[in-house]
């Protein structure tokens, strides 16, 4: 029998902890919380989770600080959990490296599906008997590998979030064709997202971590989106 997913939830407020871990126990994740950030960093490396439930408001260490402690180590998924809505704060979250954020009040349904897309799309794909080749993109100096959500770059492997991989593979199996920010967000994301700016965001992390390269690049085409150029 597999084991099963864990989940840590970091919130100081009592309340809304419990009904998180009531709504997760239900759907049979196991669900550990921690009321600071001192404490999250801590269970995080004890407790190992598989997602973080995150919010921002935390005595001591705050929540965009716990983040940017275990993005430093981890590609653990994390959903931030905040009453800011405003679009800076959601942006500074997923520069941060969140892979999503919801904003308080929300609706319980809503964050156990939100958490089972995070996972469902963290989750590598089963080993099959021969290796996919649809599932494998390359290039010169670039080998992107949805069967084991890996991206190898100039020889070294290259660490980043699965919406990260996800967006490059998405944009490589299809050279030169240019995609929306509407485009991308519904492949990618499955559902309305924070803004466009999610996808602006997440181009920019990819172009710090792949460079351009003299055969291909993340080329914008202004005012429309983005496409894989090859040259």
């Amino acid at each position: 029998m597999a084991s099963r997913q864990k989940i840590l939830v970091v919130d100081d407020d009592a309340n809304i902890a419990e009904l998180i871990s009531l709504y997760l126990t239900k759907e049979f994740y196991e669900v550990q919380i921690a009321e600071d950030g001192e404490s999250a960093l801590k269970l995080f490396e004890s407790f190992r989770p598989n997602l973080i439930l995150l919010d921002l408001m935390l005595p001591g260490i705050d929540g965009y600080q716990v983040c940017r402690e275990i993005r430093s180590r981890s590609d653990t998924p994390i959903i931030m959990l905040s009453a800011k809505g405003e679009i800076f704060d959601k942006v500074l979250g997923l520069e941060l490296g969140a892979d999503d954020y919801m904003i308080k009040p929300f609706d319980s349904k809503e964050l156990v599906a939100r958490v089972k897309a995070v996972l469902r799309r963290f989750q590598p794909a089963r080993p099959e008997p021969e290796v996919d080749s649809a599932k494998i993109v390359e290039y010169p100096d670039l080998i992107i590998n949805m069967t084991n959500y890996s991206v190898i770059y100039k020889g070294k492997p290259v660490d980043m979030p699965p919406k990260e991989l996800e967006l490059l593979y998405f944009l490589a199996s299809s050279p030169n064709q240019v995609f929306t920010r509407e485009q991308l967000l519904d492949h990618i994301w499955g559902y309305e997202y924070v803004s466009d700016r999610t996808v602006d965001v997440h181009i920019k992390r990819l172009r710090e971590k792949i460079k351009d390269h003299e055969a291909w690049r993340l080329a914008t085409v202004w005012s429309v989106g983005y496409k894989f150029e090859v040259k």
